[in-house]
């Protein structure tokens, strides 16, 4: 039997010296290495080049979403290809990781998806890239969804479709909604994947991530909410609880009796049950942030909701 033959798909814009570390992290004997630039003016296109890529420029007059510029590089494969390595730009590969990833997906013909740890490449260097640090840390084994950062059987994508062009955000686990619904599993190994560089160091950048994420939640709730798979029901419900309703019912009571201000302290004592239930150093920044987070949380579901509302689509919402 011939050994199957693997595709790396780069999508990025203006991500500079984090896309080089990309083209250099990338292992010898891939099949196609093929890049899709969203319109980059910092020479990412040349670097591309330079190393032997295959570049796509995406025509910026329609809608930019980076499901679309991965979707324009999917549709370039031919069938000869069994995996694709999917990767963001600003991401670097982990030694070993391909190897990894192919004999999983070898081994178990049901598998569509499999991704590892994705890492943050400096925690250090803000709350905010901890933070990320974090989140990437899923547990090992069946999972419901992966991250931008994936290996995947290019038979699974076609059978369903690809991803879906139209969202801003959360369209890896929409993909994969449809994926498990197909038949297929995901899978979490205990691998390192990537290395990740978020390059948050400022409140706002946090804030708009948070925002993006909220959207995601709202319509990855619009459009699989229904059971049983019930998708981002309880991540909606929970942002719109915390960051919209009991605010705005405390402050309205507040003009009736401003004694019912004192339930803000709800808020605090969320911090100290989730940080007395976590683990680890950081263990009360987690706590602050994810109640603070339920307001950007908030507002980005609402958002979305209202855009829907007015028949119009949102514009992608960038932290960096």
């Amino acid at each position: 039997m011939s050994a199957p033959k693997v595709a790396t798909i780069i999508i990025g814009r203006n991500e500079g010296a984090r896309f080089k570390a990309c083209l250099a992290s990338l292992p010898k004997g891939l099949a196609r290495v093929i890049y899709v630039d969203s319109g980059s003016t910092d020479g990412s296109v040349e670097a591309a080049q330079a190393y032997g890529a295959e570049v796509v420029s995406l025509d910026l007059s329609q809608p930019f979403t980076a499901a679309r510029a991965r979707n324009t590089g999917l549709e370039l494969l031919s069938d000869d290809i069994t995996y694709v390595q999917m990767i963001d730009g600003d991401c670097a590969l982990q030694d070993g990781w391909i190897e990894a990833a192919v004999t999983a997906l070898q081994a178990n013909a049901q598998l569509a998806v499999v991704c590892g740890r994705r890492r943050e490449r400096f925690p250090e260097a803000s709350v905010y890239n901890r933070l990320c640090d974090h989140e990437w840390d899923t547990p090992i084994g069946p999972a419901k969804a992966c991250g931008g950062d994936a290996m995947m059987r290019l038979s699974a994508l076609k059978q369903v479709g690809f991803y879906d062009a139209t969202l801003i955000a959360g369209e890896e686990p929409e993909l994969c909604v449809r994926l498990r619904q197909g038949g297929w599993q995901i899978e979490r190994l205990d691998a390192d994947m990537t290395w990740h560089d978020a390059d948050m160091t400022r409140l706002g950048q946090w804030w708009r991530r948070s925002t993006r994420a909220g959207h995601a939640y709202g319509e990855g709730a619009a459009l699989h909410g229904a059971p049983p798979e019930r998708h981002w029901v309880r991540e909606t419900r929970r942002a719109l609880v915390w960051g919209a309703g009991l605010p705005i019912a405390i402050l309205a009571g507040a003009l009736w009796c401003p004694w019912v201000l004192l339930l803000l302290l709800v808020y605090p004592a969320q911090m100290l049950r989730l940080g007395l239930k976590d683990t680890g150093a950081d263990r009360w920044e987690r706590a602050f942030f994810t109640v603070l987070g339920k307001l950007p949380e908030a507002q980005g579901a609402l958002s979305y909701h209202l855009t829907r509302l007015r028949g119009r689509r949102k514009k992608i919402i960038e932290y960096k």
